[in-house]
């Protein structure tokens, strides 16, 4: 029988691990260029991604509602429904995609191009169909997965949402974003009770 509390100890150093070797592997100047479209952006920006990329797509739109930049998650098949509408000049759309070729991403590129809607990939494969047609590409890689197939999107998907969430509070910075302004959104749970807490 597995030791489970081997296996788990193994997970948590290799999630950890990808973690830290993504200050190694990213290119920097990449994650600048998107934080600074990010604090830029006059519209909204949003995401889509399928699977576990999705799920990180939700977190990620959710942290940069948080501190003030709107987005929001567009579910790949209604965006070919004709959800793309929400889509407008001025807009970012992130698609998240491991291979970088996911058949309902790349279907959402052509409306995103005709309608003037800056593109950001993001993939571990820059040579993929949206790594070629971004206008950013930021590529995100792991050594690998901790599944013994190498294959369930675990650490992947941590380092996307890690990425992101360093970005975030990089654009916290960059827009002068203050602690009354998350007050204002936040107002609820334990951090809406911290941030409206007065001085003394």
């Amino acid at each position: 029988m597995t030791d489970i509390i081997s296996e788990v100890t193994r997970t948590l150093e290799i999630e950890a691990n990808s973690i830290a070797s993504l200050i190694k592997t990213l290119d920097m100047q990449a994650v600048k260029k998107v934080t600074e479209v990010f604090a830029d952006c006059k519209g909204r920006i949003v995401l889509s991604g399928c699977g576990t990329s999705a799920m990180a797509a939700k977190k990620i739109a959710h942290s940069l509602s948080c501190i003030e930049r709107p987005a929001f998650f567009l579910t790949p098949s209604d965006a070919v429904h004709g959800a793309l509408g929400v889509l407008q000049k001025g807009d970012i759309l992130v698609l998240i995609s491991k291979g970088g070729n996911t058949t309902e991403l790349t279907r959402l590129i052509p409306a995103c191009k005709t309608k003037g809607v800056y593109l950001i990939g993001i993939t571990e494969e820059p040579s993929s169909i949206i790594g070629q047609e971004a206008d950013i590409c930021l590529k995100i890689k792991v050594e690998r997965e901790p599944c013994r197939f190498n294959m369930l999107a675990t650490a992947s998907t941590l380092a996307v949402i890690s990425v992101f969430d360093a970005i975030c509070i990089a654009l916290m910075q960059v827009t002068g974003y203050t602690r009354e302004q998350f007050s204002v959104i936040h107002p609820a749970g334990a951090v809406g009770d911290r941030l409206t807490v007065k001085s003394t």
